[in-house]
């Protein structure tokens, strides 16, 4: 029978207990191993059962043995001791609060998926888990974060296999208050709430559930409530699942309706108001436009409250490619905006200009939400060095005339959040060696003399550690596999031959990540006769363990894990090679850890980061990468393999792919099986444990998630909230004023001569030219304009590489036609084929860029000439 009405009944702690709760409500729990224990110790059994959820677990332990604890006087001063350190955590000074720039009072960070725990499922992937250990290191370091996202009552789908290996979704019903959540209340005690106008007089609103990360609260939107008509309490009803317009409706909750959640939390609870909005892709673009409009209702125009908000707000692009973007037709984004729906105050035609692609190469009847992030951002970054170069190309048609390398678009790249992704096992290590304090301060802040540490650690015990890791990991696939073969269909008695499935001393190789089709999930099954002899080697085998899941709409991706999942169920070899369904957080800590070698395939250069194999290398995991994301920019022989890439524009891909793989046994059958099954004197194998140490020490406090968000707060959120606080009013209207004035009138501005006083095609090292110019500035002034002098290495044509810019000075007044003269010195700073060209560009005080109009002005074709030959 099922039940008409659920209850969600929460336990009466005694009062000596109470802290119990505050403890389980602070999603610090999930990253701090004191905490952990404290609730294992509760009750074993009934921990591993909530599957370290402490408030599943406060719900189902028995009242006896409350009553026991409340008397237990070892038990109380554990709790007290942790509550203290709470209280110490979320009120002492941090990295933050020791800065001597004044930096935000706050930050609003926007995202429509958080990997916070397994406990709080609102993840599919890589964004997910970025934004949640951003999160994390924000609390760990004190920034003043309040993030923003949605509630989704089915989570992202669980996933499992079919009896031949095609993969099925499952939608579990997440009721919020079974979850680490409170909602926030109005001042009477009644629900928050925001809402969205929609079209035909609707509306849509939400509530507002409050999930504390450590110092850091996430506010999450939910539409499921009775105020709703049926369609609008399924907004939120799925991470990334819909049609077009269910989606448009969820990022204008996200983004809209989120400002507003922010704007209520502060009011009610005294947090500071952001200074600066950060939106983690383009998912919650529409953020902007309600802040345009709250600047409207005090007066401001549209064109000075975007120049306000444009200056206050960080966007952050992930994907590499157009088609990872959203973009919608216009008519259903028109449809939901203006008098008749929602920000009735804003001119539908504005709004839709903000995302239209209205560049060579768009289609100019859709409205892309990365368009309008860009647009509505002062500051934009990718989040690795070679996404950041991949960024500026993609979205070079925002800022036509630039080269792609001065698109305003810079890096930073990805961290991990070390105490979430690092085994106990290998924390313990740390602490034995550099004290617990230390090593708590080396994984959240980043201190690369503590790392150094490891230099000091004996081969013995890395050695230990690692063996250890790998047969943990033995025992959770083994688990994880019988629990899948029998969700497949099958019985007891067919399940005899997973005891043995993989060894604790065989290489283990991890692969675990989402699975289209660029990440090549097969690309090890393209020679199988090859995989078969590494698998089954009689002295050095390999085996594989292997965990993604595909989006339910691709069903190419799901036939890859049907390719993987049939082979692995080869009798010959499913002891060397298992597929586990439903990957996430807490199977990924068991994995990472566990794995010898951490694999990333992609098609470069589609991985924007791929942070997996950092978490990997946290633990000592070596990484074995196609030179993508991360990987291409900190790859050292010293600590893993490059896969070579056969990436030419004229590789066709399924020869690409044979390329790619035969490489990639290659590496495995002469190099690593070699270094990890050779024995040195000691009976180590030497080299190996050497890339371990070097791989702990060298790439540990880069990997950090701290290091990130303190990259985050000083290139990009202190600037900003500069910016915001320079972006008065008055200063908003002068801005949006000079840039429409300079828009209409850029069209005479030219330049008309350029003179050096070196005329020789070579000249001597050190040299410094003089630089004459003479512009014309049409309806400008100088103090509109920048002219600059561009010089550096040039090409068979005549094309600048590796540019330098200085800026040229006015001299005297306009002659008679109106024409300025500029002039400058330009030093000859390095040899071979030099060359140098001159441009304008618009300048103000308050522009971040000289590219942020678009606009230049160079020489014309018959005023160029051919580089000076440098000797």
């Amino acid at each position: 029978m099922k039940a008409i009405r659920r209850f969600t009944v929460r336990p009466v702690l005694p009062e000596p207990l109470r802290p119990l709760s505050d403890l389980a409500r602070n999603l610090r729990w999930s990253w701090h191993a004191g905490t952990r224990d404290l609730f294992r110790s509760v009750d074993p059994e009934r921990w591993a059962a909530a599957g370290g959820d402490p408030v599943r677990l406060l719900g189902s332990v028995a009242a006896a043995r409350l009553t026991e604890l409340a008397a237990d006087r070892d038990f109380l001063d554990r709790l007290g001791a942790a509550a203290a350190d709470l209280d110490a955590y979320m009120t002492g000074e941090r990295w933050y609060q020791a800065q001597t720039d004044r930096l935000p009072a706050a930050v609003a960070y926007f995202s429509p998926e958080f990997g916070i725990t397994a406990a709080l499922p609102q993840y599919s992937g890589g964004l997910g888990i970025l934004a949640g250990d951003h999160l994390k290191a924000a609390s760990d370091l004190g920034v003043p974060l309040v993030g923003v996202g949605l509630l989704y009552r089915h989570g992202y789908f669980r996933q499992t296999l079919s009896r031949d290996g095609w993969q099925q979704e499952h939608y579990p019903v997440l009721d919020p208050n079974e979850l680490p959540l409170d909602q926030l209340k109005e001042a009477d005690g009644t629900a928050a709430q925001v809402a969205l106008a929609l079209p035909g007089g609707r509306s849509l609103r939400a509530r507002i559930w409050l999930a504390q990360v450590g110092r850091v609260p996430l506010l999450l939107l939910d539409s499921d409530i009775e105020e709703n008509d049926l369609g609008e309490r399924g907004v939120t009803d799925r991470l990334y699942g819909g049609g077009s317009e269910h989606r448009l409706l969820q990022e204008m909750l996200l983004g809209i309706g989120g400002v507003r959640a922010v704007r209520a939390y502060c009011a009610l609870s005294g947090h500071p108001e952001p200074e600066v909005f950060h939106t983690n892709e383009g998912h919650a673009g529409f953020l902007g436009l309600e802040r345009i409009a709250e600047l409207r209702a005090e007066g401001l125009d549209f064109d000075a409250a975007l120049e306000a908000v444009r200056a206050g707000t960080v966007f952050t692009t992930h994907t590499p490619v157009p088609a990872g973007i959203d973009r919608f037709d216009r008519e259903l984004v028109a449809r939901h905006f203006g008098p008749q729906a929602e920000l009735p105050d804003l001119e539908v035609d504005r709004i839709l200009r903000l995302g239209m692609e209205t560049y060579p190469g768009g289609e100019p009847n859709l409205f892309n939400m990365a368009v309008m992030g860009l647009r509505l951002a002062q500051r934009a970054n990718g989040v690795s060095l070679l996404h950041g170069n991949v960024s500026r190309e993609m979205f070079a048609g925002l800022w036509p005339g630039f080269d792609a390398e001065e698109v305003p678009i810079t890096s930073v790249t990805n961290g991990v959040h070390a105490p979430t992704w690092v085994a106990p096992e290998v924390y313990r290590l740390g602490a034995r060696q550099i004290g617990a304090e230390r090593a708590e301060e080396a994984l959240s802040v980043g201190d690369s003399d503590r790392w150094d540490s490891v230099a000091d650690i004996a081969d013995q015990d890395i050695w230990e550690l690692r063996r250890s890791l790998r047969e943990l990991l033995v025992l959770e696939v083994r688990e994880r596999l019988r629990a899948s073969w029998r969700q497949r269909g099958a019985g007891t008695a067919e399940l005899g031959w997973i005891d043995g499935v993989l060894d604790p001393d065989v290489l283990t190789i991890g692969f675990a990540r989402r699975v289209p089709s660029y990440k090549r999930l097969t690309l090890m099954l393209r020679d199988r006769d090859r995989l078969m002899n590494l698998l089954l080697h009689p002295e050095r085998p390999v085996q594989f363990v292997i965990a993604g899941k595909a989006h339910p709409a691709d069903d190419g991706g799901k036939r890859l894990i049907q390719e993987l999942v049939r082979f692995a169920d080869d009798p010959r070899v499913r002891h060397r090679i298992v597929f586990l369904p439903d990957y996430g957080m807490a199977m990924a800590q068991k994995l990472y850890p566990g794995c010898d070698i951490w694999l990333n395939n992609p098609l470069r250069p589609l991985e924007a980061c791929g942070t997996s194999g950092m978490k990997a290398a946290l633990n000592g995991c070596l990484n074995l990468s196609v030179l993508d994301g991360w990987w291409d920019e900190w790859f050292q022989p010293d600590f893993g393999w490059a896969i070579p890439t056969a990436d030419g524009a004229g590789t066709d891909p399924e020869r690409r792919d044979d390329i790619e793989a035969a490489a990639l046994y290659d590496l495995l059958e002469q190099r690593i099986t070699p270094s990890f099954y050779e024995r040195g004197r000691g009976g180590l194998p030497d080299r190996w444990i050497e890339m371990v140490r070097r791989t702990l020490s060298l790439l540990g406090p880069k990997v950090l998630a701290g290091r990130m968000v303190r990259e985050y707060v000083e290139r990009l959120y202190a600037p900003a909230a500069r910016a915001h606080r320079a972006m008065d009013p008055d200063s908003a209207r002068e801005l949006a004023a000079w840039k429409a004035r300079v828009r209409s009138a850029w069209h005479g501005v030219t330049v008309d001569h350029v003179e050096t006083s070196v005329t020789a095609a070579t000249a001597e090292l050190g040299t410094t030219l003089g630089l004459r110019v003479r512009v014309g500035l049409g309806d400008l002034g100088p103090d509109d304009v920048e002219v600059q002098a561009v010089s550096g290495r040039v090409d068979e044509e005549d094309r600048l590489t590796d540019a330098a810019a200085v800026p040229l000075k006015p001299v005297g007044s306009p002659d008679a036609e109106g024409r300025w003269m500029y002039e400058g010195p330009l030093s000859l700073d390095r040899t071979g084929p030099f060359g140098y060209t001159v441009r304008i560009l618009p300048g103000h005080r308050l522009l971040a860029s000289g590219a942020e109009l678009g606009l230049l002005a160079v020489p014309s074709e018959d005023l160029a000439g051919a580089g000076l030959l440098m000797r």
